[in-house]
C-alpha cells in the first residue's frame, strides 16, 4: 500500500489537538481521587491515540491493509469512508455526524458541571435542569462526546475497543461516588436514585434532555 493521506503527518496539530482536548478535559474533570485519576487516564489514552491517527499516523487503515487485505480507489484515511467505500463523501458525512455528537456532548458535559458545582458550593443535592433526566449528565455528556469523534467520526481500533472500557470504568466510578452521596443526603438521595436513571434519559426524554443543556439555572 502506497497511499498518501491528505489528514497523515501532520503532528504540529496532532498535539495541539491532544493539549487542547485534555486542556478542556482536566479544566471541568478535575480527577482527585484515584477511581477519578484512572478514569481519567483511560479518557487521555483515547485522546493522544485518537488524534495521534486522525492528524499523525493511520494506523488502523495501514493494521487492516496489511492483514487483511482491504484495499480500494476509495481508500482513505478514515475507517467509515474506506469500508463502506464512499471516500470523501464518506469521510464528509462521518464529520458531520461526528462532530455534532462531540459539541452536543460538550455543552451536556459543561452544564452538568457547571450545576453540580454550584450545588456543592450551597451543600444542595442537586435534582434540577440537566439532573432532572439523569444522575450523572457530566458523564454521559463524556460518553457522547467521546463516541461521536472517536466512532463516529474518526473511528480506530484503539478507539473503538477502549470506549466501552471508559464506559464501565465510569460506571463503577459513579457508583463509589453514590455511595458517598447517599451518606451525606440519606433518603432524598435514595428517593432520587430511584426516580432517575444513572446515564440515560428515560423514553421520551432525549430531546429535551439535549435541549436543557443550553439552559441555564435561575
Amino acid at each position: 500500500m502506497n497511499e498518501e493521506f491528505s489528514h497523515s503527518g501532520v503532528w504540529p496539530i496532532a498535539i495541539l489537538m491532544i493539549v487542547v482536548a485534555s486542556w478542556v478535559f482536566y479544566r471541568y474533570f478535575a480527577p482527585k481521587s484515584w477511581r477519578e485519576w484512572a478514569s481519567a487516564g483511560l479518557v487521555q489514552a483515547f485522546i493522544i491515540a485518537l488524534y495521534a491517527e486522525m492528524y499523525g499516523f493511520p494506523l488502523t487503515i495501514y493494521f487492516l491493509v496489511r492483514f487483511f487485505g482491504i484495499d480500494a480507489p476509495n481508500l482513505s484515511a478514515n475507517l467509515w469512508s474506506s469500508l463502506i467505500g464512499l471516500g470523501e463523501l464518506g469521510m464528509l458525512i462521518s464529520m458531520i455526524l461526528g462532530y455534532l455528537l462531540l459539541f452536543i456532548g460538550i455543552g451536556i458535559f459543561v452544564q452538568g458541571w457547571r450545576e453540580l458545582y454550584r450545588a456543592r458550593q450551597q451543600n444542595q443535592l442537586v435534582t434540577t435542569g440537566l439532573y432532572r433526566f439523569v444522575r450523572h449528565p457530566q458523564y454521559t455528556g463524556l460518553f457522547i462526546g467521546l463516541f461521536g469523534e472517536g466512532v463516529v467520526h474518526w473511528p480506530t481500533l484503539f478507539s473503538v475497543a477502549i470506549f466501552p472500557v471508559i464506559v464501565l470504568a465510569y460506571f463503577l466510578l459513579s457508583r463509589s461516588e453514590e455511595k458517598k452521596v447517599l451518606e451525606q443526603f440519606g433518603e432524598a438521595y435514595r428517593a432520587y436514585q430511584k426516580q432517575v436513571p444513572m446515564f440515560i434519559p428515560r423514553s421520551g426524554q432525549w430531546k429535551k434532555f439535549v435541549a436543557s443543556r443550553k439552559r441555564k439555572q435561575d
